[in-house]
């Protein structure tokens, strides 16, 4: 054996041939663009972020090393700080749970033999590429108090308005409708997931006499758990990050009831130039979105199933 295992260290204690030389340095060429993109668009931003959180820094002067105090500061001095976090949870807590549980129904209604299912699901689709501009110019018109299409609409039955955006307690609610009114993506994604879950599951259930409810509960939902534990890391991870439709819609009003985290985010970095406040909420940030996807990976054991598990 002793013999025979020589070659095998000699094999190993030589180096690469010139062929696979050659190959490496073909393989790092054609890399080489997105590990470029990767450093200088990525790492090297992410590295300066964190450098800058530790920093007073307003891009006039030059950044002065302060530590932590941008931390402490946020979590024991900014009254605004505490309001932004609350509604940003409000937001994601209330609006992706439903999101998802409405873009699966959705999804499972579509996916039935209904007459003109392909307009339907070409309707449901729609929100997701329009432009955010477009979609806030046209909740504007429907919602605004004085001129809007359904508070007209009110006032034609002699019915009182209904400050859809310029209430403090309806205008987080009317944001978490409109972002489960923009679920198409969600439910595409679900509908690609139903149509792998096998017929004849679903036969054998009916053989045992299981009606629509036991089929849906004990059957489609099981196999498609996978497919909702990505919805729902992929919608934390963006409610987190939402702006562009909040800002278009309230501009963080009335009375900051609607200042999401991002929102005020972009407030302190470039309204009041303090860069180093900014970083150091965007770092918090990440460790938020980073504690919600972990504690999701690990609870997911429970409650996801997957078909090649026993």
């Amino acid at each position: 054996m002793a013999v025979a295992a020589a070659p095998a260290n000699r094999t190993k204690s030589r180096g690469m041939s010139n062929q696979e030389k050659r190959n490496q340095r073909l393989g790092l060429l054609f890399i080489s663009p997105w590990l470029i993109g990767f450093i200088g668009l990525s790492l090297i931003p992410l590295a300066m972020s964190l450098y800058y959180s530790l920093t007073r820094y307003d891009l006039i002067r030059p950044p002065q090393f302060i530590g932590l105090a941008n931390y402490v500061r946020l979590f024991t001095n900014d009254p605004d700080f505490g309001i932004v976090i609350g509604n940003t949870f409000f937001y994601v807590l209330i609006g992706v749970p439903i999101g998802t549980g409405v873009a699966f129904l959705i999804a499972n209604l579509l996916n039935t033999d209904i007459k003109g299912r392909a307009i339907f699901r070409s309707i449901i689709y729609i929100p997701t590429i329009v432009p955010a501009v477009c979609t806030a110019m046209v909740w504007l018109f429907l919602l605004n108090t004085q001129y809007g299409a359904i508070n007209g609409l009110l006032k034609y039955f002699e019915k009182p308005t209904i400050p859809f955006l310029s209430s403090p307690g309806l205008s987080k609610p009317t944001l978490v409708l409109i972002y489960v009114w923009a679920q198409g993506s969600a439910v595409v994604i679900y509908l690609a997931a139903l149509q792998d879950v096998p017929r004849s599951l679903y036969e054998a259930a009916t053989v045992d006499g299981a009606n629509a409810w036991h089929k849906f509960w004990h059957i489609t939902v099981p196999l498609c758990t996978p497919v909702i534990l990505f919805n729902s890391i992929l919608g934390f991870i963006g409610a987190f990050q939402e702006f562009t439709l909040p800002w278009l819609l309230t501009q963080g009003g009335p009375m900051k009831s609607t200042e999401l985290y991002v929102m005020s985010l972009y407030r302190n970095a470039f309204v009041q130039l303090s860069m180093g406040k900014a970083s150091a909420m965007a770092w918090i940030l990440l460790v938020i979105i980073v504690t919600f996807t972990a504690i999701l990976f690990s609870t997911s054991g429970r409650w996801v199933f997957y078909g090649g598990e026993k």
